[in-house]
Parts: structure tokens; sequence; C-alpha cells
């Protein structure tokens, strides 16, 4: 399977769709058990950063039932090594703290990243000094301590410093193959050699050993051999490639580790793929890949990034799986996690989501859609999702929020049909008159999830896109699709 997007669970689907000796790389960026929340910040009209922001996901594992069935799974399926491994650690680290919840997350998901990964293959784990030591562990137990290749460290510079301790400027990248047969293409990845080494190199060098003279030494034309300490710096919050998605890294990062240790063809992984860097990498490199997310706010950030970089011509080629695509899968998902079902279907009208609703009162706006009313003059539709039930009352109560915000247009986005009541009430509402297109819009629309799989759209004027777009990439530079 090539080219693809899923969103879920990471353990289930490798277990589900994902191969035997089937990736050339992997890499991954988990969670590093920080206790932090990581949110996504949208932008504004004006293109400025929103204030508004929605957690991705929280950072922080706990012990539970399900923590302590994977423990037993790994106990009686996992090898003798890591079973004896994880319980040693359980009875020194603590016996069900937050700690060993993380290393359990973790080692059943590298026992399948080890499955899929081929003979020949590599994979780059980025993690940081919280949970590096821990990590690596079980990696050395996992992929064996032969195969362990670099402890990667990515340096970098920053404002701010403790006041009490050293500034922290950088992360750990583990680079593990699954046997001594792996791919490693230096040439691809050589740096230039300093000004200094270049005319230093233009003189006679001595090169005298056991008393022969091997003469001038020379500098590799392609560049010098990069060392296992790398000086790439993060995306300033003002860069072009900054996309405002949390624990988003430098695309150079990416492409000396996709360039290092995979070929043209060959399948890249990221099971942890945030906003798609990864992904998008390894299109422009023209590899093949599979990008994993469990949250809908990075699938949909993904598929935008992808056509913005590719889809004009030749238009970009890629499945997403795990998405609804019709009403059962809808109403699957609205019955699994509200807000997933939120998030989900304010993306197929390319909406906001307004505040993070698992924090804060519910307001009864779900998301934004900004449209241009003026010249310079950007306003905003207000959004709400309903995934029960629907009656007249809903309409009402948009009409209300509607006056409160005083919102020229409402929509309300329904997996259940309207009733006539309810269509009736929308038109009381009338109509908006556009000062650019002269056109009039119905002030409430009812747009329902099964009309949005057949392609029906709000009709709303002219809407600005409210994530930050990526760069397209030049035609040259596009991968051609396998």
């Amino acid at each position: 399977m090539q080219n693809t997007l899923f969103y879920g669970d990471n353990l289930k689907i490798l277990k589900e769709y994902i191969l035997t000796n089937s990736i050339d790389l992997i890499y991954l960026d988990p969670p590093f058990n920080s206790k932090a929340d990581y949110n996504v910040l949208f932008k504004e009209p004006t293109g400025a950063l929103s204030k508004a922001q929605i957690t991705a996901f929280e950072d922080t594992w706990h012990w539970t039932d399900e923590t302590e069935k994977t423990f037993k799974n790994i106990v009686d399926e996992a090898p003798a090594d890591v079973v004896e491994m994880m319980r040693s650690l359980r009875k020194f680290v603590g016996q069900k703290n937050d700690v060993i919840a993380y290393i359990t997350m973790m080692c059943v998901r590298l026992l399948e990243l080890k499955r899929v990964l081929k003979d020949t293959g590599t994979i780059y784990l980025h993690c940081d000094p919280t949970a590096s030591h821990y990590i690596k562990l079980l990696m050395d137990v996992i992929f064996g301590k032969n195969n362990f290749r670099n402890e990667i460290v990515w340096c970098y510079r920053g404002a701010g410093y403790p006041k009490h301790d050293f500034g922290r400027r950088h992360d750990i990248i583990l680079r593990y193959s699954k046997t001594s047969n792996y791919i490693f293409n230096l040439d691809e990845v050589r740096e230039e050699y300093a000004e200094a080494t270049k005319e230093r190199f233009k003189h006679y060098i001595g090169n005298i050993r056991g008393g022969k003279d091997f003469g001038i030494q020379q500098l590799h034309p392609l560049g010098k051999q990069p060392d296992d300490w790398w000086q790439i710096q993060p995306i300033a919050p003002s860069a072009k490639e900054r996309l405002s998605y949390p624990t988003q890294k430098p695309e150079a990062l990416l492409e000396r580790i996709v360039k290092a240790s995979s070929n043209e063809g060959e399948v890249v992984l990221d099971p942890f793929c945030g906003c798609g860097t990864t992904v998008a990498v390894a299109h422009k490199l023209k590899r093949n890949w599979i990008g994993i997310d469990i949250t809908h706010l990075a699938i949909n950030a993904i598929k935008l990034r992808l056509n913005k970089m590719f889809g004009i011509v030749p238009k970009i080629d890629f499945k997403v799986i795990g998405e609804p695509d019709d009403l059962e899968g809808a109403r699957e998902l609205s019955s699994h996690n509200r807000y997933q079902f939120q998030w989900w279907a304010l993306s197929l009208i390319n909406a906001r989501p307004y505040k993070d609703k698992k924090r804060g009162a519910d307001t009864g706006i779900d998301g934004y859609i900004y449209f241009t009313h003026e010249k310079d003059i950007v306003r905003p539709a207000i959004v709400q999702v309903k995934r029960g039930n629907v009656s007249v009352k809903d309409i009402r109560e948009l009409g209300h929020v509607m006056d409160r915000e005083e919102a020229d247009l409402g929509l309300l986005i329904t997996l259940e049909s309207p009733t006539k009541q309810m269509k009736s009430e929308a038109v009381i509402k009338g109509f908006y008159n556009s000062p650019i297109s002269k056109r009039d819009y119905p002030k409430i629309q009812i747009v329902t999830i099964e009309e949005l799989f057949a392609g029906v759209k709000p009709n709303v004027p002219t809407t600005i896109s409210p994530y930050k777009e990526a760069k397209p990439v030049s035609r040259e530079n596009r991968k051609l699709d396998i």
C-alpha cells in the first residue's frame, strides 16, 4: 500500500494494514510524555496567527485498564528478552505510573514497526532527553544493540534560558537498522567543507605514515561526511514553511534522513505524522509514503498541505483510509468521538474549529468560515455541527447566536435530515446581499453530511482558508505518481 494517509490508532493500523517486511524507512516523532498539551494555531483572515487554540493532542500518559491489557499482551506474546526488560523496568521505575504507561505504549508499537521494516531498512526515532534513555533501552532489545547505528544530536539555537540550568538546545534521534545490510546513501547527504578547510587543502599537507609520503591530501569532491550532530534551525514562526502545527519539524531535517536511508520509489512510513512533513518530503524526493495520525485535525492539515504543494499539474494521487466515506461511517465516528466527528465535519467545508470545546463553555459556535464582505473587509460565517436528532429549535438557536455575534451567515451541518419546519424557519431569517458579488445568499443554510458526500457545498461568498498554506513545489521537483 503506497501514498496513503490513515486516520486512527497507529497500532491498530500497523497490525491490520501494513505488511511484514514492506517498509524501507521509518521516521517517527512520537509524544515524549512531556505532560504538555499541543495546540493548533489557525490563521486569521489578516494572515496573522489566531489566538484561538485547539488541542491537537495531550502528551500525557496514564496507567489505565487498557495499559494493563497491553502490558499483559507484551508478556504473553513478545520475545523473551523484551518481556524481561519490561518486567525489570516496571519493577525499577514503578509498578503502574505514567512513565511505565509511556514505555508500554512505545514498546508494543516498536515491536510492530520492526515487523513491517524490511531487512535493509532503517528506523529513526526522534525524542528529547526526557525520554531518550528509556527509548534507547527499548530499541536495544527490540532491534538489537548490534544494529544501533547513531545517536544523532539535532542542535539548534533559540531564545530564552533557564536561570539555574544550561540552555536546552537539542533533541535526540536514535537510528537503528534491522540488519547489518542496510541502505545508507552517504554521497546524497555530504556537506560542503568549511571555507577554511578548502583554503587549507589548496596547499601541501604532510601525509607521512610509517616513513612513506602519501602526497597531497584531497577533499572529497561531493563534500564532507556529516557527523552525528546536526546544526539545523527549527522553523521560525514567520517562515513560509511554518504551518502552525505543534511539533512541526523542518523539512531540511527530514530531507537528510530520507535521502540517506531510502532510494527513489521505496516506501517511507511515519506512524505519528502530525502535519505531514515526512510524507511531503518523501513525495518531493520521489519516494512512496504512508502516514498515520490519530486526529482529524492532523489528517486535514496534511491533505491541504499535499494538495497545495503538489496538487496542480499533475494532480497528486493519494488515498485516505479511516475517514468516513458514507453515512454509516459518519455515524460510527460520531458515536465513537464527538470532537473528532466535529473536526472532521468542519474539514468538509474547510471551516476553522472555534476554540477548544473540550476545555471551555459551549458558546453555540463550533466553527467559522471566513468570507470576503467588501474589499479588505472579511467577516465570519458561524458554523454549528449536529450529530443527533435535529429540530426547529436548532435553527432558532443558531439565529440567536448569529444575532449575538452580529454574523451575516450561519451554517448548520447535520448528520440527520432536517425537518420541514427547520427549512421554513431558516427561510424566515432572510438573505444576505454581498456588496462584491451583488448576489443574495440565504442567511441560514442547512447542509447534511449526505449532501456533503455528494459534493454539495454551502452557498457562501469567496472564502479564505483558515490554515496557513504550504508553499507549492515547482513542477520539476514534483514526484511522478507511481
